[in-house]
């Protein structure tokens, strides 16, 4: 899951792609990087870290130009350390191209394959974003061969070609060299995508493309809608804008997850309110929770800062019970879901929560997290609240199960990692060392984020909870070589000294 933007303004968009990457660092912290247009030259930096640490006054002052697109990088595909694969990623040919890329390509190999014997080009790295970004510069290529410049029709011309070519998840930003700023969405809709304008005072339109309403609105622009799924957007230097619907078969199926946990509650996505879609979370909640025990039991209800905290505070007043801030997070430690590996994200339960003792002390204690996925965090949590005095633990999922890897851009590819891949909930609960669990039901977490919808979601990409991919094009097999290429990477990973003994 990684957060992009791409802007044409009128005036320098330095200053204003750092401030959107800012507002999107929730989607990404292992990178950053943001490349800009003066004339037909661009200006990159790119680096591993957080924005504030990517970006110094001396990078900022090379960034030049009135067009750039900026990326934060959570990594799904490729090497989690190498640097090289950080984004935006840039061809030069045709006019120089760069491309940054939120989502997980599904036939990666194949159309390396198909780069190299048949297009004759070269993909130096492990990410799925740099063979993606190959396909279009091919297709842009041959889309304006002999042809006397590059007009927006020769885009989408190239754009139909490369959604009948690739597969999975993309949603994706770009630009050509002194000539626009591009965006388009996969045929699915997977992941999010929205347009921003702003018009000044001379009646001037800029527009802004991103990951999630929040960093549009939150750089003085103006949320004007989601990006179509298959739909492709060229904005030209000028400014003006042109869309057209570029693959032949499409559905809006949105990754359900966004709304449990990527975005921010004060986004917008697909007209739906995040914030309000979690709230709607807690009310069926609760009447799993009034079906599943004896609400008598209940002292008090928690939420595991910051994601839950609109359920757990919907739960609780459907149940009539006290809501309490049990836990305070430390702001300077990372999303503990999207950091690679189980130790870190196990050590950093600890770094980023701090238990008050005076909230727990003697209390049956009711836990609301966002999710479950692979029950590293969550034994942490428990942990944590016996230790500071609690009675009793019961612990409740605004999501269902996880069951089955994601491979649309979240890193859970493994069936071995999930907890609840090969366990009841009782022996779940037992795991984690809760008195009990209590997981939302998907047919209540589809109808709760609908009815916040006003009708425009009719249908989800669900996968991780009912093993059903949108795609297609995902069984069995494709999970066995997925599974058996992540082991394959953790054991490369390891120093030569590292055992598992």
């Amino acid at each position: 899951m990684c957060g992009v933007i791409g802007v044409v303004a009128n005036s320098p968009v330095n200053q204003l792609v750092y401030d959107a990457l800012l507002l999107l660092q929730h989607r990404g912290q292992d990178a950053a990087g943001m490349v800009t247009n003066q004339g037909q030259r661009f200006f990159m930096h790119k680096n591993k870290g957080m924005v504030r640490d990517v970006f110094r006054t001396r990078n900022m002052r090379d960034l030049l130009g009135n067009m750039g697109i900026g990326h934060v990088r959570y990594p799904t595909a490729g090497n989690v350390d190498c640097l090289e694969e950080a984004q935006p990623f840039y061809v030069n040919a045709p006019y120089g191209l760069t491309l940054a890329h939120n989502g997980n390509l599904t036939n990666t190999d194949e159309i390396r394959d198909e780069l190299f014997r048949l297009d004759r080009r070269h993909i130096n790295t492990g990410s799925d974003s740099e063979v993606l970004l190959n396909v279009l510069a091919h297709e842009l290529s041959v889309a304006i061969a002999d042809r006397d410049g590059m007009r927006a029709e020769h885009f989408f011309i190239a754009m139909r070609r490369v959604n009948a070519r690739i597969r999975g998840a993309y949603a994706c930003v770009g630009m050509v060299a002194g000539l626009g700023v591009f965006g388009f969405r996969d045929p699915n809709g997977i992941r999010p995508l929205l347009l921003g304008q702003r018009t000044d005072e001379l009646g001037n339109h800029s527009y802004i493309l991103a990951s999630e309403s929040v960093a549009i609105e939150g750089v003085g622009y103006r949320t004007v809608r989601d990006i179509e799924p298959g739909e492709a957007v060229w904005i030209d230097a000028a400014g003006n804008l042109v869309s057209e619907i570029c693959a032949h078969e499409t559905q809006l199926s949105p990754c359900l997850f966004e709304y449990v946990y990527f975005a921010r509650p004060d986004s917008t996505i697909e007209g739906t309110s995040v914030y309000a879609a979690r709230l709607a979370m807690g009310v069926t909640l609760a009447e799993k929770i009034k079906r599943e025990m004896n609400v008598a039991e209940i002292d008090v209800v928690m939420p595991i800062p910051d994601t839950s905290r609109p359920s757990a505070m919907q739960l609780a007043h459907q149940l009539g019970l006290p809501y309490r801030e049990g836990f305070i997070k430390n702001r300077y430690v990372g999303r503990t879901f999207i950091m690679p590996g189980q130790e870190t994200r196990k050590k950093s339960v600890r770094q980023k929560l701090t238990a008050m003792p005076s909230e727990f002390e003697g209390k049956n204690v009711l836990l609301v997290d966002d999710s479950i996925v692979r029950g590293t965090t969550s034994q942490e949590i428990v942990a944590l609240a016996r230790e500071s005095g609690a009675k009793k633990v019961f612990f409740a999922s605004a999501a269902p199960a996880v069951k089955f890897p994601n491979v649309y851009g979240i890193d859970m590819p493994t069936r071995t990692e999930l907890i609840a891949n090969n366990k009841s909930i009782d022996e779940i609960a037992q795991a984690i060392t809760a008195d009990k669990v209590i997981y939302q039901d998907l047919a209540d977490l589809i109808q709760a984020v609908q009815s916040v919808s006003h009708g425009r979601l009719n249908q989800f990409d669900a996968s991780c909870f009912n093993g059903e991919y949108v795609t297609g094009d995902i069984d069995a097999a494709y999970l066995d070589a997925l599974e058996e290429n992540r082991k394959r990477a953790k054991q490369e990973a390891k120093p030569a000294n590292d055992t598992d003994e």
